[in-house]
């Protein structure tokens, strides 16, 4: 069998041992965002409940507060909201998305904080190769919609996206006078998707390189070095 389209030198063989999970000193860290400024934001109290079950299993975990947040149209990437969200982003391995569910779809809040995550900073992207964990709340029925739309976006912002995904239903009621969700099957979910989370994570930290190596990159790196190499003046 010949492969006459495909540069040879450049289409590498994966190994058993290139991907092998790596321990590393320090705990996983995953980055929360949620999508409501409201005093009492479901989405919030959904992610800070999922950060207390991943700190327990180990992680490191930080909550990116969206309030005073700009809208990308309406301010420089200087602004100190969006470096904060940048070096978050930076240091993360990890992340939880929980939206709630408006009119169909993630809120505006939500949206504008993708928005602000640079696709690439030079050749690095921000996003490429960390785990992903998504979740939504509604504020009637049970509704996949926004999680749906969250996968799409985690995709292409090429994330692992972890197969399980939560949705809180009429989330007003699921929450006590404490602000700490209620046991129940949601509660449950979320349980299962932290955990799977932190599973992902454990196995791709340190690795996003490696998995996310492509040869179409490769081979247009290639090009573009053997151009400015030969390149008959400077």
């Amino acid at each position: 069998m010949t492969l006459p389209n495909i540069d040879v030198a450049l289409f590498e063989q994966p190994s058993f041992e290139n991907v092998q999970a790596q321990k590393l000193p320090h705990a996983p860290r995953i980055l929360l965002l949620y999508g409501s400024n409201r005093e009492r934001s479901f989405s919030r109290l959904a992610v800070m409940e999922a950060g207390r079950i991943l700190e327990h299993l180990g992680a490191e975990v930080k909550i990116f507060h969206p309030k005073g947040l700009p809208l990308p149209e309406d301010a420089a990437s200087s602004h100190p909201k969006v470096q904060e969200l940048h070096e978050l982003l930076a240091w993360s391995e990890g992340m939880v998305w929980c939206s709630p569910e408006r009119h169909g779809s993630m809120s505006s809040i939500f949206k504008a904080q993708i928005d602000w995550i640079p696709l690439a900073a030079g050749a690095i992207r921000a996003t490429q190769g960390k785990t992903l964990a998504l979740m939504q709340v509604c504020g009637g029925s049970q509704s996949f919609n926004t999680v749906n739309q969250l996968r799409i976006l985690g995709r292409w912002m090429r994330m692992i996206t972890i197969p399980n995904q939560s949705s809180i239903p009429k989330a007003f009621l699921e929450f006590d006078e404490n602000d700490r969700m209620k046991p129940s099957s949601y509660y449950d979910r979320i349980v299962d998707v932290m955990e799977e989370l932190y599973k992902f994570t454990l196995l791709t930290r340190g690795q996003a390189g490696y998995l996310t190596d492509r040869y179409s990159e490769r081979k247009e790196s290639a090009e573009q070095l053997s151009n400015r190499v030969n390149q008959k003046s400077i």
